[in-house]
């Protein structure tokens, strides 16, 4: 019997359709033998959509027009089973109702990846693949992430963080990152990904245009002092809290300070395929960076690389398939974790496929994580019996109500 798998994808993000070229180039490579596989796709106004050409790289050209000739749908869960079901519910159109065993969310970005996917998921009760709401939600706040890596001995680089009401008072923020960097430094938005409002300040002129574009993007930014001698090396992770390994390493290579989102997913030009990810450049996603794999650093390092890798999976309680990206200072051979990506763009198939682990086989063993945690979950007791209710007095209650009145 085939595992029913609802795919979901895209969102209120700013990676909204880089969400669109993962979990697509996904569902192209899903044995149709093992899934039956019904790609969902998530609006901007996070509304679920499904039809005959959600699945279809080339409907996406015309967003409006998709969702018009697609059914819309809520997850729901119905004593114990799954459904994906017509919303509002129609008597003699629409897309009906079908039970699934879990879903697969291939999201990228604040509002998605950050966790609030994943609460929603597992409010309802369906299994998912992947990092659980609290892993998904650190793993997306660069500041409380960094917090928990150096709790757990894990090298990062020092910051100072700001919010909206900081940025009211520019002058006082720009005298504290003066007084404790120097420059260059990089600018980030807290919870943003795919390198979306991120760059390097030389002065403090393009500090200011810097935290401007920071902060059109979130309301708390991040500044570190940027390495100048670096060498930026990425590593996945896949597994779970019983047992993960991690990949090869790769040196992803820029045109900027910084990989940009231009490096991540423009690079590759030509027109994307239909198949998503089959060919074409622009529908490779991550897949069309320009790397070297395996990364060009010494065996020592590249050892060092994957344990710390391993530990910072573990510190995080991960699930399924993550990347971490690491800096080398080349002056002083000193190496930092810089981010985790808890779903990664292309979900690191790249970084897997040269071990031997098929693109299908990798994702076989993140649907077989999530099912696994879900089977774990169960023999966990979430409620305690008690008969408090019966003997409230609602009375009482109302009584001490007035009181405070």
């Amino acid at each position: 019997m085939k595992i029913r798998v609802a795919v979901i994808f895209g969102g209120s993000s700013v990676e909204h359709e880089v969400s669109v070229i993962s979990a697509l180039q996904a569902v192209a490579s899903m044995d149709p033998e093992k899934y039956e596989i019904t790609p969902v796709y998530l609006t901007k106004n996070n509304e679920m959509y499904v039809g005959y050409r959600v699945g279809d790289i080339d409907a996406y050209r015309d967003i409006p027009n998709l969702i018009r000739i697609s059914d819309r749908v809520i997850l729901i869960n119905d004593q114990g089973k799954y459904y994906i079901e017509d919303y509002p519910k129609k008597i003699f159109r629409g897309f009906g109702k079908q039970e699934i065993d879990i879903v697969f969310p291939i999201v990228h970005g604040t509002n998605v990846e950050d966790g609030t996917l994943m609460g929603y998921l597992k409010t309802i009760g369906v299994p998912f693949v992947g990092c659980d709401v609290t892993a998904a939600a650190v793993g997306m706040d660069k500041y409380i992430m960094k917090m928990v890596f150096k709790d757990n001995g894990i090298p990062v680089l020092d910051c100072i963080r700001f919010n909206t009401s900081d940025y009211k008072e520019m002058n006082s923020l720009l005298d504290k990152v003066e007084e404790k960097l120097s420059y260059p430094v990089i600018i980030k938005p807290v919870n943003s990904g795919s390198s979306v409002g991120i760059s390097v300040a030389n002065n403090r002129d393009e500090l200011i245009d810097s935290v401007d574009e920071a902060f059109t993007f979130a309301n708390q930014i991040l500044v570190e002092r940027a390495i100048k001698d670096l060498q930026e090396i990425n590593c996945s992770v896949l597994g779970d809290a019983d047992e993960a390994e991690a990949s090869l390493c790769e040196e992803p290579f820029h045109s900027k300070d910084i990989l940009s989102y231009e490096d991540k997913y423009l690079s590759g030009g030509g027109k994307g395929a239909k198949g998503a990810g089959k060919s074409g450049g622009a529908s490779k996603g991550m897949a069309s960076v320009s790397r070297k794999i395996p990364a060009e650093i010494p065996d020592e390092m590249t050892e060092r690389i994957r344990r710390l890798a391993v530990r910072a999976f573990m510190a995080l309680n991960c699930n399924g398939v993550v990347r971490f990206d690491f800096m080398i200072d080349k002056s002083t051979n000193e190496l930092y974790l810089n981010e985790i990506n808890t779903i990664p763009g292309s979900l690191s198939f790249y970084l897997w496929e040269p071990t031997g682990l098929s693109y299908p086989k990798l994702l076989d063993r993140m649907i077989e994580l999530g099912i696994k945690r879900q089977r774990d979950n169960e023999r966990v007791t979430f409620s305690f019996e008690t008969n408090i209710l019966n003997q409230a007095s609602l009375g009482g209650l109302k009584g001490s109500k007035n009181k405070v009145g």
